[in-house]
This record gives C-alpha cells, sequence and structure tokens, in this order.
C-alpha cells in the first residue's frame, strides 16, 4: 500500500514539465503552411478561389452544413471549427475569406493566414505569390518551434528525473525496513515533513514550468508586419495605404519597433533606388532567424537556470520525505529501546 500510494502520488503530482500543447501548435503551423502552399499551386493553375478551397476539404459537398453547425458549436462552448471547412464554404458563397477564418475562432497560424488574404485580396497582389510566401514564413515558425523543443527535450527530461528524488528516498527506506508512510503520517513532526515536502515539490514543479515556459516562448508573429507590407506594395498601392492595411489586419499587434525599422528601410530603398517589397522581404527574414537563434539560446540555458529550483525545492523535498523519516524512526526506536 504505501509504496503504490506514494507512486500514484508521484505520477499525478510531481510530474514536473509537461508541455502538451507545443506538439499541437506545430501541427497547427505546419498545416496552414501546407493548406496556403496547396492554394498557391492551385490558383497558378487558374482553378477558382472557391473551387480551389473545396478541394481542401474531404466531401465538400455538406461541407457548407458542417461549416455552419461548427460555427454554431463554437459560439456555444464547444470545439473550434475546422478553419479550412469554414473557408471553403465561405469561398463558394462569395463571401469574404478573412472574415470567416477569423469568424471560425481560430486564431495563431490562421490568423496570419487571413490577414495576409485580406492584405491581398484588397490591394490586388497576386494571391499565388502572396500565398506562399506565407506558407516559407510559416515553416520558418514551425522550424523554429521544432528546434527550441528539441533543445528543451534534455533539460525537461533532467527535471523530471530529478523529480523522482524523494520517491526513491522513500522507496530505499521502505526496502530497509523502515515504516516511511507511518513515520510521516503518525507524528506531529513527521505531518510537518510530510506537508513541507509536498510544499517544496510543488513549488519546484512550478518554478520548473515557469522556467520552461519562459525559454520555449517566442515571437510567433516575428517579420510578420515586413511581410504583409511587402505583399501589400506588390499589389501596386501607395504606402501610406498598405501601412494602414497593414495596421487594420493586426490591430493586436505592437508594431512601434517594426514601424522604426520600416521606416529605415523605406529610406533606404528611396536612396538607392531598391524595391522596397525586396527588401522588407529580407528583413522579415532576417528578424526570423535571429528570433530562432535567442530561441535556441533560451532553451540551451534552461539546463543551468533548472539548476536553482533543484537546490532550493527539489532537494529539500528530498530530505522532507525521504531522509528525515529514517533519522525520526532511528531516533524513535533508539528512545523506545532505551525506555
Amino acid at each position: 500500500m504505501t509504496a503504490r500510494w506514494w507512486t500514484t502520488c508521484a505520477r499525478r503530482r510531481f510530474a514536473v514539465i509537461r508541455r502538451p500543447n507545443g506538439a499541437a501548435e506545430e501541427s497547427a503551423i505546419e498545416r496552414a503552411a501546407a493548406v496556403a502552399e496547396q492554394l498557391a499551386t492551385l490558383l497558378s493553375a487558374g482553378v477558382g478561389v472557391g473551387a480551389a478551397w473545396s478541394h481542401l476539404v474531404p466531401d465538400a459537398g455538406s461541407a457548407a452544413g458542417r461549416a455552419t453547425s461548427a460555427v454554431g458549436s463554437a459560439r456555444a462552448g464547444g470545439p473550434e471549427p475546422d478553419p479550412v471547412v469554414v473557408a471553403a464554404a465561405a469561398a463558394r458563397e462569395g463571401l469574404p475569406v478573412h472574415e470567416a477564418l477569423r469568424r471560425s475562432g481560430s486564431s495563431g497560424p490562421w490568423g496570419t493566414l487571413a490577414a495576409a488574404w485580406e492584405i491581398a485580396a484588397a490591394c490586388g497582389a497576386p494571391l499565388a505569390g502572396s500565398l506562399r510566401e506565407l506558407a516559407a514564413a510559416l515553416r520558418d515558425e514551425a522550424q523554429l518551434r521544432r528546434e527550441v523543443r528539441t533543445a528543451l527535450a534534455g533539460p525537461n527530461a533532467s527535471a523530471r528525473l530529478v523529480a523522482w528524488l524523494p520517491v526513491v528516498a522513500i522507496g530505499f527506506g521502505v526496502l530497509l525496513g523502515f515504516d516511511t508512510a507511518r513515520v510521516l503520517l503518525g507524528s506531529p513532526l513527521g505531518l510537518g515533513c510530510l506537508f513541507a515536502g509536498l510544499a517544496l515539490l510543488w513549488a519546484g514543479r512550478r518554478w520548473n514550468r515557469a522556467l520552461a515556459a519562459r525559454a520555449a516562448h517566442g515571437a510567433a508573429d516575428a517579420g510578420l508586419e515586413y511581410d504583409l507590407l511587402a505583399i501589400a506594395l506588390t499589389g501596386g498601392v501607395s504606402l501610406d495605404r498598405a501601412r494602414t492595411l497593414v495596421e487594420g489586419a493586426l490591430p493586436d499587434h505592437d508594431g512601434g519597433r517594426d514601424g522604426r525599422e520600416i521606416d529605415r528601410i523605406i529610406g533606404l530603398a528611396a536612396a538607392a533606388g531598391a524595391p522596397v517589397a525586396e527588401l522588407l522581404r529580407a528583413e522579415a527574414f532576417r528578424v526570423r532567424r535571429a528570433t530562432r537563434a535567442r530561441g535556441v539560446a533560451r532553451a540551451a540555458a534552461l539546463g543551468v537556470r533548472l539548476m536553482i529550483p533543484l537546490g532550493v525545492c527539489v532537494l529539500p523535498a528530498f530530505v522532507l520525505l525521504g531522509v528525515a523519516p529514517l533519522v525520526i524512526s532511528v531516533v524513535s526506536g533508539t528512545f523506545a529501546g532505551a525506555g
């Protein structure tokens, strides 16, 4: 009973770092990139917008009904609808695709696709070329997440292994013949060690997860404003009009630093007589590469930073839950034998 109880507690409560959403986000980005690439290919082949979206939906005949019911379910608190199904239904009916993508409740890469589609449609930019550029940007973002996740794998595995130290100490005490559970649950001193050890393990778990989340956090929209502005300029609109469209498509984007850099690039293009759109795409590429390097560096530094909660929380919990009960049991047995 004792070993099973402690093992169950450890499995349920003491898992240090788990990131179930990382793979799902990466999969969503890859799917959005694949959809953008397929749409670009179909549009380049002369397929209409509505037909191109419909070709991406299995059983396209019932897609409209599924889209309506899915959006209603999402508004009622159900799961989010498939953005491809919703966009295909809107495209067949001649409705704005970007508005359908936003109404579907999807965010992240689908919101980026909606913004690019909106700007390309408003400016008359070639949709196929714009979608290919967007797909390349999404592939870069997915690659960044893969590299960061790979760099985090080692520190995460070490943290999970270290979290089992108190359980190992308890099992070691049981093998030596000490009733660790009775000591921890049967005396005020043991209860104090139990609660303090559990509190330290909980604090260490939260601390480790916060460090891992900070290391994995990155700017998902790095370089996005440059790409969208390049798409708008490709459509032949004025610079002021292009910037207004980008600001409208990205209402929540903080473009303060990007705005200053864009002004510098525009000045450079005017002075050198170079195409602004190409310079903007080059800057977007550079920003994404810099973001990837910073993300990998944060992940590499995580292995050292995880030593702080190890020393402050996990090792004291190891002492309180594993070593202290043995000492209490030995001392209690000694005094009982002397009495």
